[in-house]
């Protein structure tokens, strides 16, 4: 999503660190360039307008920091506004007296339903014990959904037999507690449009179920009208954090930067793909750091640590640091990238191989033909890759379904990922192996 503006302002702020010093002509140029770049991506005027400024003010008016050149001291202060902007601190729900009530709020299509297995699924994994409560009685099949999505992530659902969802919510969240259930999800109605009806349904369901946290489900790619729902529910319902949907998608990111300043409320959630693991807890550190291509190391440890089973962390390590690379590690660290996310999501988190990828389409289905190969091979072969000659390059091909020249390509971006293992073992950064990418399409 915020692929456009991360090179808007990486160029903006590059061209500052080849200057030897900073004057006030050069930092209006720059805050120029950037002014335009949160406005193209649709960011609010007014929040544009002061963040620029606090920019600009701290650019001329700070002592040079020790060790740091001018360019690298402008590009500090902006992300740390950055991070200010999208609400720097914790990001966490809050947690009482069991059972804990989360509402989640929105309107209709903006991904709620999802959103609320998805956080279920999320807390699950972090040893709550979560239930689901199906109160959304307007959208057709919104209460088989949400069973549907329960029996795929294993967490209960609640679904009542009454007509009225204030009586259905506060049913739910009394056979979550009789359940022992210590969190319990409650996936409210919404519209297509903002209106009494929902708001007034909204405040009855959250005075009948007293949610210790209310969250806002918000499409980021419907830009500022995000921001324009997001006020209104909050002059109506006051909501504790918002739930950003679709930030894997090619919208601008305006909705992401803006919605903080305008309303006050942090963004907690960000969904971030199609399956149901695909959200994660927001940071706007991290995000900062995204967007100013230095990458997210921090994220990139979670998910690794999270994707890889019991002592396979150790053993990768022990290996990496001896520089050895068979296609027994090939199979086992494509599979624990594979957990963690679409490839091209993974390395853009990578600090400094974000550019490297520009133009370039990462070939997940060349990355599963790749897998086919190795699969095809003996155990002796994978431990031992020197000793696949040509009958069995050929042997090999024909158990894959694939041609000799693309067994050659294999072998031969081993022994270059490989070096790229010596490299990492080392603290150097690789660069990206060209035969598990392909041309950018014309």
């Amino acid at each position: 999503m915020f692929d456009t503006l991360s090179d808007r302002l990486q160029t903006a702020l590059g061209g500052l660190s080849r200057k030897g010093r900073l004057d006030e002509e050069t930092v209006t140029k720059a805050m120029r360039e950037v002014r335009l770049a949160l406005l193209e991506a649709d960011v609010d005027f007014e929040v544009v307008k002061e963040f620029v400024a606090a920019i600009k003010e701290r650019a001329l008016g700070a002592d040079v920091l020790t060790g740091l050149e001018p360019g690298q001291r402008v590009v500090k202060i902006v992300h740390e506004e950055l991070t200010q902007l999208m609400g720097a601190g914790d990001s966490k729900l809050a947690f009482g007296r069991p059972p804990t009530v989360i509402l989640m709020t929105g309107l209709q299509g903006s991904g709620k339903t999802t959103s609320s297995a998805k956080l279920a699924l999320l807390l699950r994994r972090e040893g709550k014990q979560p239930a689901l409560v199906a109160a959304d009685l307007q959208r057709p099949a919104a209460i088989d959904q949400l069973e549907q999505l329960g029996r795929q992530i294993q967490v209960p659902v609640y679904r009542g037999d009454n007509a009225d969802p204030v009586a259905v919510s506060k049913a739910g969240v009394e056979w979550a507690k009789h359940n022992g259930n210590d969190v319990v999800i409650v996936d409210t109605a919404g519209r297509l449009h903002v209106d009494e009806e929902l708001m007034d349904e909204l405040a009855r369901v959250r005075d009948a179920t007293k949610p210790l946290n209310v969250l806002l489900v918000l499409d980021a790619m419907t830009g500022q009208e995000a921001v324009n729902v997001a006020k209104a529910f909050q002059e109506r319902v006051a909501f504790d954090g918002l739930v950003m949907t679709k930030l894997d998608g090619d919208a601008r990111g305006g909705a992401a930067l803006s919605v903080k300043a305008v309303t006050g409320c942090p963004i907690k959630l960000v969904s971030i793909g199609e399956k149901l693991d695909q959200i994660e807890w927001f940071h706007p550190d991290r995000m900062a750091s995204r967007i100013l291509g230095m990458g997210d190391v921090l994220t990139l440890i979670e998910k690794a640590e999270a994707a890889a089973e019991e002592g396979e962390q150790e053993e990768m390590e022990r290996r990496m640091r001896a520089g050895e690379f068979t296609f027994d590690d090939f199979l086992s660290s494509y599979r624990m990238i594979r957990r963690m996310g679409p490839l091209q999501g993974v390395l853009k988190m990578m600090p400094g191989i974000g550019k490297q990828l520009d133009g370039i389409d990462i070939d997940e289905k060349q990355m599963a033909r790749v897998e086919a190969i190795v699969l095809s091979m003996t155990p002796h072969e994978r431990r031992v890759p020197h000793a696949i000659n040509g009958p069995r390059r050929r042997r090999i091909a024909d158990g894959s379904g694939t041609t000799i020249d693309e067994v050659n390509k294999l072998l031969q971006a081993r022994k270059q990922m490989a070096k790229m293992v010596k490299q990492m073992g080392k603290g150097k950064l690789p660069a990206l192996p060209p035969e598990l990418t392909r041309a950018p399409r014309r």
